[in-house]
Order: structure tokens, then sequence, then C-alpha cells
């Protein structure tokens, strides 16, 4: 297909999807034509990185926007031309597209016509509508809807995937959600140029797929040598004076189980439980919350970085209970914090948290490993803070990380070159 097909193709699914309204930023999504070889060749010099995926930065969601904030100005930095695309408000009759900048990075907002899950589809190709005429490397975090990758390759697109961990096996989706899932995993793993992989588990999780070429690069998180002590006053804490878990409220990260362990510990310590909490709409909110005495704290989710972080460096324990997934964030970040860490018992934490940190399978081995550590007269804790500092310095620095994303992206830029 030649540029003149290739534009005429672009105009016409934008206009189905009624992706071509201007946005009032004069740059409607119809308007953003594939560029011709030879203006494409003018953007060589300058690298160009265009991140799809998450629903925005800064972050205010999850994981991916947490490594997508950081990973942003690094590039940015290293000389890279950044563009994120950002979700923007759902439900609206004509959707706009606008565009701006954030610390030098050019963000694309799309409007989307539908609401709840659909919309994030319709976002995602939105974006990938728009992203096949812009020149750089496309960075995909999670393979979600990675049936549009294929749009992305027919035109010629360099695509660096994040696989995310095993999303169709959480216990949270029906069978059509997970049947989606596993469908896109595989079409993620095949059709983009290169995957990555959180975790050795996933890398060889996509093996079991027919996907041998994963890269494995985990997340990283700051290392956290000292944090203000006032953050701790609003929620009644003292340091050292409490266990911590950072969450979403959901099954697979063993909340319930944390919170019954925690009162069958009966350590006089408190439990803080970060999350988004709705107990008057969720049935499992409303069991964690019944489960819990008036030692649990539930602030909410918390999203200002120096808050967080102080909670982390200064808990006696952080308690993770995810049960599916990678290399998770939150764990990457409590060793980060030189936390001694309580992990729910997999071959995923087992990797990330590394030697020297506790294991359970049960609440009453979680309730065990609570009181141990609340009466600590042993060195066990000072041993499993040492250990986490070294796990962290080993694999999980923002350095260490940013370098093997720019490396892979890199080599992708080139690759594009010689087209």
């Amino acid at each position: 297909m030649n540029v003149v097909g290739k534009n005429r193709f672009v105009q016409r699914v934008a206009r189905f999807v009624g992706a071509g309204h201007d946005g009032g930023s004069g740059e409607g999504l119809a308007g953003s034509e594939i560029e011709p070889r030879s203006e494409r060749a003018a953007t060589r010099s300058a690298r160009s990185v265009n991140i799809l995926g998450i629903r925005g930065i800064p972050a205010a969601h999850g994981g991916f926007e947490t490594f997508a904030a950081r990973l942003a100005p690094d590039a940015r930095d290293a000389g890279w031309t950044v563009t994120v695309y950002c979700q923007a408000e759902e439900g609206m009759s004509r959707p706009q597209r606008r565009i701006d900048a954030w610390e030098g990075i050019r963000r694309i907002h799309f409007e989307t016509r539908t609401r709840g899950s659909l919309s994030t589809i319709e976002f995602d190709l939105r974006c990938v509508l728009d992203v096949i005429g812009r020149p750089g490397v496309d960075l995909v975090l999670g393979y979600n809807t990675a049936v549009f990758t294929v749009l992305q390759r027919l035109f010629g697109r360099k695509i660096v995937m994040n696989m995310d961990g095993i999303e169709w096996k959480r216990q949270k989706w029906g069978r059509l959600a997970k049947s989606w899932f596993w469908v896109n995993e595989w079409i993620g793993a095949h059709a983009c140029s290169v995957p990555i992989a959180d975790h050795p588990e996933i890398a060889a999780h996509l093996a079991t797929r027919g996907c041998r070429r994963a890269v494995v690069i985990p997340y990283a998180s700051d290392e956290i040598r000292d944090a203000p002590v006032d953050a701790l006053l609003p929620y009644g804490l003292a340091p050292k004076a409490y266990f911590i878990s950072i969450a979403r409220i959901e099954p697979e990260n063993s909340i319930l189980e944390i919170v019954e362990a925690f009162v069958k510990a009966r350590t006089g310590l408190r439990l803080i439980v970060l999350g988004k909490l709705e107990p008057e709409r969720n049935s499992y909110h409303a069991r964690v919350r019944a489960a819990a005495d008036d030692r649990v704290v539930f602030p909410g989710a918390i999203y200002e970085r120096g808050i967080v972080q102080a909670l982390r460096f200064h808990c006696l324990a952080y308690i993770h209970g995810h049960q599916v997934g990678g290399t998770n964030p939150s764990l990457v970040e409590a060793l980060g914090a030189g936390n001694a860490v309580i992990a729910y018992d997999n071959r995923f934490n087992r990797w990330t948290a590394g030697e020297g940190q506790l294991f359970f399978a049960s609440v009453e081995e979680c309730a065990a490993h609570m009181a141990r550590l609340a009466t600590d007269d042993s060195g066990r804790l000072a041993h499993q803070q040492s250990a986490s500092r070294a796990r962290h310095e080993r694999d999980f620095t923002f350095e260490r990380v940013h370098r093997a994303y720019l490396d892979v992206l890199t080599s992708m830029a080139v690759a594009a070159d010689r087209v």
C-alpha cells in the first residue's frame, strides 16, 4: 500500500469512528496524514517515541502511568522527542482531540463517545489511527487492545510492547473479558516488534504461547533513605508501629486475607490499606471492611508520591498479596524503601522480593509472620531490610531499567531508519 492509499485508509477509518473533529488544536485526527518517506528521513536525526496504552501523565491511576511519568522525562533528557497519549472525557457526542505539553513532553488527549471498558477500546483505536501518521517508535504499555497492533504493523511501525501480567487469569474478569485478553495477549506477543516481559516467569509464559523472543526488563523505583514523619500524622500513625498494604482492593491481591491475618495476629500495631474502597458499591470491598477492626486504616488511593514514600519508609513491614502477574511495581517500591516484606507465596513474588523475605500461603501463615516481626528480638527485621536494599540495587534502579528500555527503543529506531 503506497502513501496515498494509506492516507485514504486512515481517513476512512477515522471518519467511521468519528475521529476527525478538530478539538480546538487546529489539528484534527483525520488531518494527521502518513508522512512520505522523504519527509520521514528528515526526522531521523531526532529520535521520537510515542507512548500508548495508558490513561495519561502525570500518574493518577496505576503502575503503567507511574512508569510512563518517569520514563518520559528521562527519554526527553536523553534527546528523544516524546509523545504520550492521554485519555480525556468519556461519553462525548462529538469527541475532540487536544494537544498540549507537560514538562517538555507532548501530550495528545482524546475524548471518547463511549464509556467504561468500551471507551478504553475506542481511545486505543483513536491513538493508533493518530500515531500511524507520526514519526518514531511506538512503546505500547499493555496488550489489552493488541488487535490494533496489526494495523500499526501494516503501516510499517516499529512497536515495543510491555506484555504486563497474565491479565486473562485474574478472577475479577468474566468469561468474555478473559477470552478477549487471552486472544490479545497472543496477538501482541506475535505482532509487536519487541515484546517486553517484566519478569522471567512472564517470558517463560510467553514462550508457552510460541513467543520466545521476549526481552526481560523489570520495573524500577526510587531508593528511599529518608522521609518526613509529619506525613504520618493525618493517619494517626507512628514510625515502625504499622504494617502497610498498597494495592487495588481486589480478590487476587489478597486484601481480605491480609486484613483477616492482621486482626488474627493481635500485634497491637496498626494496618494501613492504601487503595480505593467502596463498600457500598462493591461486595468484596464490603467484606474487607467488615473483617477489619478499628486498628485498620483505609485512607483510600493516594497518588501524591511524597506521602506514599513516607508511608512506605516508616512502616514496620510491607504486606504484598498479589497472586497473579509479573514484577509488581508496589513490591519493587517496597524494596527501594528498604522494607521488610511479607509476600504471597508464588514464583513471581519470590523472584522479585528475593532471598531473606517472608512468604505466606494462608491467613494463618501471614498472621504468624506479622506477629513474628512485631515482637522481633532476633534481628530478623534488620536482616530483611538489608536484603531488600541489596535486591533493589541489583535489578530495580531507574538508571538500570530506563537504560534497558532506551537501548531497545534505539535499536528499533535504527531499524526504522533503514526502511
